[in-house]
């Protein structure tokens, strides 16, 4: 605050023009400043400004190949889905044909294996009867050989 009213103070002092004196120092002034902005233009804006266009340019250009990459993996992780889908349903559908398969091949067999046991079973009763009629017609013939010999006692 005191530093202004000092100015205010020195430039009503000075000479002719006071604070606002407009002399060869103005247009020097300006000169310099429109120079000193072609120069910084030329020297750091440009270069700064083609920098910065080229790295929007380089984050566009990865920015398009990212959403390129990332819709092709969507697509490939649909694709793999379906194709997911339909491998579960394909074996899914050999699980119940195999099933059935074997089922019926466990069918036959335990047929088969049944038919073997019934006809074991069929020879071994044959058999039975073949030697337990043996062994009776042998014990009628050992019962009638000691009746006779009984009675030939007895007779006696």
């Amino acid at each position: 605050m005191v530093n202004t009213s000092l100015l205010i103070c020195n430039s009503e002092i000075s000479g002719p023009g006071g604070l606002f004196d407009i002399d060869a120092t103005l247009p020097l002034v300006a000169i310099q400043f429109l120079l000193l902005m072609v120069i910084l233009n030329i020297l750091l804006y440009n270069p700064l400004l083609g920098v910065i266009a080229e790295r929007n340019d380089y984050i566009l250009k990865n920015l398009t190949k990212a959403s390129e990459i990332l819709t092709k993996a969507n697509e490939l992780t649909l694709q793999y889905e379906d194709e997911l889908a339909n491998i579960r349903k394909e074996t899914q559908l050999e699980i119940t044909s195999s099933q059935k398969i074997h089922k019926e091949i466990l069918e036959i067999e335990l047929t088969i294996s049944q038919k073997y046991i019934d006809n074991l079973l069929e020879t071994i009763t044959k058999d039975l009867l073949d030697k337990k009629n043996i062994a009776i017609n042998s014990l009628e013939t050992i019962v009638n050989s000691l009746c006779l010999e009984i009675e030939t006692k007895l007779s006696i």
